[in-house]
């Protein structure tokens, strides 16, 4: 049976499905939560150790009048994570919409000379198999339900590369695989995409020792669209690809750098 658009009013394209956005307890992943319940959906927000960021985004998704629920996991470890998804499954509902926000940018090294053994293992930890065990476990449960849709969060490093941290663009890259190898295994019924945004102004970036302003001009100067996004730029492109506005998309990555690194078709 073939998988049909859903019919909803304008501006609430997730009305009545429940979505799940990790690292949703502050910045990028806070954002996408609240614009997802925005449009009529009810969030579970995961966390791992920012519960009172979980319990403020969650305030915020409910003055919407949407339901939210607080899932806490440490994503690099499969058992939690297969212990939070049968929960939140059980408690909060079938997910229909899983964003994989939670990432490691290594934003402690400012080198690859820096480069240590315990910064890789994080970034290819959380990135990379945090990336994996969700989209398993979501993506298999998605399957058996015939729909669902899955946006991973990965980088225009997998284009560009880094050479200030080689293991974050290593990672990204491997995001890049998951996101094909799943489009293909949950297919027809699940569709899985990949948003690739570049530099963006979050307080992270702006608290980095690096961060400077030559470097800051350098990197306007070489976008086509001469600015650095906001991460309001981005958020609707991930709810973009999420929505059946993109239901003939899969196995696809949208890079949002403006222009920074051109890649090809």
């Amino acid at each position: 049976m073939e998988r049909k658009r859903r019919e909803t009013p304008p501006g609430m394209r997730f009305l009545g499905l429940n979505a799940l956005v990790t690292g949703s307890s502050r910045g990028f992943g806070r954002l996408i939560a609240i614009a997802l319940a925005k449009e009529g959906a009810n969030v579970a927000v995961h966390y791992n150790t920012n519960r009172e960021g979980a319990e403020r985004t969650a305030e915020e998704i409910r003055a919407l009048g949407r339901r939210a629920y607080i899932a806490r996991a440490d994503i690099t470890k499969w058992s939690e994570v297969q212990e939070m998804v049968e929960k939140v499954w059980n408690e909060f509902g079938p997910i229909d919409v899983l964003i994989n926000n939670a990432g490691e940018t290594a934003a402690q090294q400012m080198s690859w000379r820096e480069m240590r053994e315990e910064w890789i293992e994080e970034t290819i930890n959380l990135d990379l198999k945090g990336t994996l065990y969700m989209t398993h476990e979501v993506g298999k449960r998605m399957y058996e339900r015939r729909t669902g849709s899955i946006v991973n969060i990965i980088s225009n490093v997998v284009v560009t590369g880094s050479p200030r941290a080689p293991q974050y663009a290593a990672a990204k890259y491997g995001v890049l695989g998951i996101t094909k190898s799943y489009a293909l295994a949950l297919a027809p019924w699940v569709r899985v995409n990949a948003v690739a945004p570049g530099y963006m102004e979050t307080e992270s970036l702006l608290k980095r020792k690096d961060w400077t302003p030559e470097r800051r001009r350098w990197i306007i100067e070489h976008t086509p669209l001469r600015r650095i996004a906001k991460p309001e730029d981005i958020v609707p492109v991930v709810l973009f690809v999420a929505s059946d506005d993109a239901i003939h998309m899969t196995g696809n990555t949208i890079f949002c750098d403006g222009g920074f690194s051109m890649p090809g078709a």
